[in-house]
């Protein structure tokens, strides 16, 4: 699919990245955590399986806590459990958490924006696919990635 190539290109390219590292992180914590099957799992034993160091784990997953997307549990046994099934958890929600909205549709020169802004054909194209990523990325959930 066509779609498939160009976001590749785009995740690829340059320092734009379609999903930045802070989204890629929180989403291997949330199936770590919706496999695991239990009440609650430590940042430690998140840790190693994702790839991150703890304190900075921490910090992800205490943002998402915030958001309400995990539960934190506090004392002995403690840890994160997730807020919501992992299908009403989507992609989407962890992009506007952690990353902003995505704006794919700016200049692709990376100048100011010129007097032909709005009648720009390239940026029209561009927006099209914009939309259709947008669309794919709110249709991944975490259930999608267990």
């Amino acid at each position: 699919m066509a779609l498939d190539i160009i976001g590749l290109i785009w995740y690829h390219y340059g320092n734009m990245k379609l999903i930045n590292r802070n989204v890629d992180y929180a989403a291997r914590a949330l199936v770590y955590i919706a496999r695991a099957n239990k009440p609650t799992v430590s940042v430690t034993q998140m840790q190693e399986e994702v790839g991150v160091a703890r304190p900075f784990l921490r910090k992800i997953l205490q943002t998402l806590h915030k958001a309400g997307i995990l539960q934190a549990v506090k004392g002995k046994g403690g840890g994160f459990a997730l807020a919501r099934t992992p299908e009403n958890i989507r992609l989407s929600d962890l992009v506007a958490v952690l990353q902003g909205p995505l704006k794919l549709n700016d200049c692709v020169f990376r100048k100011k924006l010129c007097q032909n802004h709005g009648a720009c054909l390239l940026r029209h194209k561009i927006a099209v696919i914009e939309t259709r990523m947008l669309s794919e990325i709110e249709g991944i959930t975490i259930k999608d990635l267990v």
